[in-house]
């Protein structure tokens, strides 16, 4: 669910009372973990390999980021296979093929996202999805939960002081909470919230893995911290935001590993 000061019995800035993604960054200790992730993408940022192979390692990233994110939905497959394996082909699991379409498609939708997020969210479920569920049904939110994706997707185009990492945490947590695509919605939410980093200015050439950062704090603290955030209160909201930023940092480190193969060649 979206967070409101509301929501948290908390009083918000007073000056800004509507806009609760602000509030959100307003929480101890957000701050300090959001500049923390913004230096270690920054740090990456200035690796000199982008300066000639930025697209390259973009494109590691994405693939690095899929195979992450179909681990994170109980589908962890070696990256090697990932590589090699025809992304259509039967013998490459369901999962790592719908987290690889979904990847694939973000890749598209970064000039439409920051003015159109439902039709995002519907394009991305249609192709995370496709197979799984019967045609009518893909891109179209579960009965009772397209009210909440309208107020998300307004909150998200809409004007907010708070920082690109602290939007992406909470695109992230509602689209996987409010279980709007039951089948592949795991894969959507991640896959905005890298689409928020990107279209936000963080990460604007899409060469962290963010996605690896989650699989390395481990499966059960990312469901532990997205069931803080599903609670509601604020301190599970703010868990969930130090949780994303610290997958932030890790995933800047990704890129750098990614970076230093591409140096020597590998």
């Amino acid at each position: 669910m979206l967070p409101t000061p509301a929501d948290f019995a908390v009083p918000s800035d007073p000056t800004d009372s509507s806009d609760s993604l602000a509030y959100v960054a307003s929480l101890p200790g957000v701050a300090d973990a959001v500049e923390r992730a913004r230096a270690a993408v920054d740090g990456l940022r200035g690796h000199r390999v982008l300066r000639r192979s930025a697209d390259r390692v973009a494109a590691e990233s994405v693939l690095r980021g899929a195979r992450a994110s179909a681990a994170l939905a109980g589908a962890d497959v070696p990256l090697e296979t990932v590589r090699t394996s025809d992304p259509d082909a039967d013998d490459l699991d369901l999962v790592v093929r719908a987290a690889l379409r979904v990847a694939a498609e973000s890749v598209h939708q970064l000039t439409i996202w920051p003015r159109a997020p439902m039709q995002v969210l519907a394009r991305l479920h249609a192709v995370g999805a496709a197979g799984q569920v019967e045609p009518s049904g893909l891109g179209r939110p579960a009965a009772g939960t397209a009210p909440r994706l309208a107020a998300l997707a307004a909150v998200l185009s809409g004007r907010t002081t708070a920082p690109a990492l602290v939007v992406a945490a909470v695109a992230h947590g509602d689209v996987a909470s409010m279980q709007a695509f039951p089948v592949a919605g795991d894969l959507v939410a991640r896959a905005v919230s890298r689409l928020t980093l990107v279209t936000r200015g963080l990460d604007p050439a899409s060469v962290s893995v963010p996605e690896v950062g989650h699989v390395e704090l481990g499966r059960e603290a990312y469901l532990t911290a997205l069931a803080g955030y599903a609670g509601g209160g604020a301190d599970g909201v703010r868990g969930w935001v130090l949780h994303c930023a610290e997958a932030v940092v890790l995933g800047a480190r990704e890129g750098v590993a990614i970076c230093e193969a591409i140096q020597r060649g590998a």
